[in-house]
């Protein structure tokens, strides 16, 4: 096998999987604050794609552009989902969270499925079969911008998280809540906050993925899965971790669909999610508890 060949889907699957580990760096964030396992994640995500595909098809805002409103309405929506829904389970037992957030992405997905029924949409873009060349590489034009806009969303919330005040407020809100509301700080309004900041993480990497791949209404319990997966493999509630997952993951599917064949994809990020949990349990950057 060429290979030029090997390096140009490693590429692809690499810069695929930026993307995919800001999808769930969103999750991983949730989860590192508000302590509560988002299973609507997946979506969450799907409904940002329709919205960018709505947006192109009606006023032909390429996803790139759409992706910054749709990410603040989404922060809105997450921030009183929090509020209005998820708060008061938040002292629940697990399986009651659990439950709640299951009913909420049955309600998406059948939501989805009366509005837009079970046909594939897409967005169709200039440069989505451009790319540029490097010798014998080629760097696909859609990954590429899809890759930085999702490096570009990561750093801006490690910065918001690192050197802004309610970025501390929330962490330290994760590391003692007991602590924080001794100190006077509201713990609910900053796990809304927060829940609004992953949200919005996961309405700008589904504006990056439909230019990707086809949207359904069906494909967010898979997305949800998969944001599973990665956090686990990169540390349950550690910001690095879901990126570095998300390349291995994207990394791993690439190299299964070009050595075996492209349904193998799931059967490899799985199998790399066992070897985590055998020989890594916390994840490769995740803190023992």
């Amino acid at each position: 096998m060429p290979v030029e060949l090997v390096v140009n889907v490693a590429l692809a699957g690499t810069l695929t999987g930026l993307v995919y580990g800001l999808m769930a760096l969103g999750l991983s964030v949730i989860f590192g604050v508000v302590r509560v396992v988002n299973f609507a994640h997946g979506e969450m995500m799907t409904i940002a794609m329709y919205a960018a595909v709505l947006l192109f098809a009606h006023w032909n805002i390429d996803p790139f552009v759409a992706a910054l409103p749709i990410a603040a309405v989404f922060f809105v929506l997450g921030y009183a989902l929090q509020t209005g829904l998820i708060n008061p389970f938040i002292t629940r037992p697990e399986h009651s969270q659990f439950m709640l957030l299951v009913a909420v992405a049955i309600i998406m997905v059948n939501g989805l499925l009366v509005g837009f029924g079970p046909d594939a949409r897409s967005v169709q873009v200039e440069y989505q079969l451009e790319s540029w060349a490097l010798g014998p590489i080629l760097f696909d034009k859609a990954r590429l911008y899809a890759a930085a806009m999702a490096l570009l969303a990561s750093a801006a919330l490690f910065a918001f998280f690192r050197f802004t005040l309610a970025g501390k407020a929330i962490r330290a809100c994760a590391d003692n809540y007991l602590g924080a509301r001794v100190v006077g700080l509201n713990v609910h309004r900053y796990y809304a906050l927060t829940f609004g900041l992953g949200s919005a993480c996961v309405a700008i990497a589904g504006c990056m993925m439909v230019v990707l791949v086809d949207v359904t209404p069906v494909l967010g319990p898979g997305f949800t899965l998969l944001a599973f997966v990665i956090v686990i493999v990169g540390g349950l509630g550690s910001m690095p971790g879901a990126l570095l997952g998300g390349v291995l993951i994207g990394l791993s599917e690439a190299m299964a669909g070009l050595f075996i064949q492209p349904s193998a994809k799931s059967m490899v990020s799985f199998a790399l999610l066992i070897l985590v949990l055998l020989f890594r349990p916390q994840g490769l950057l995740g803190r023992r508890a």
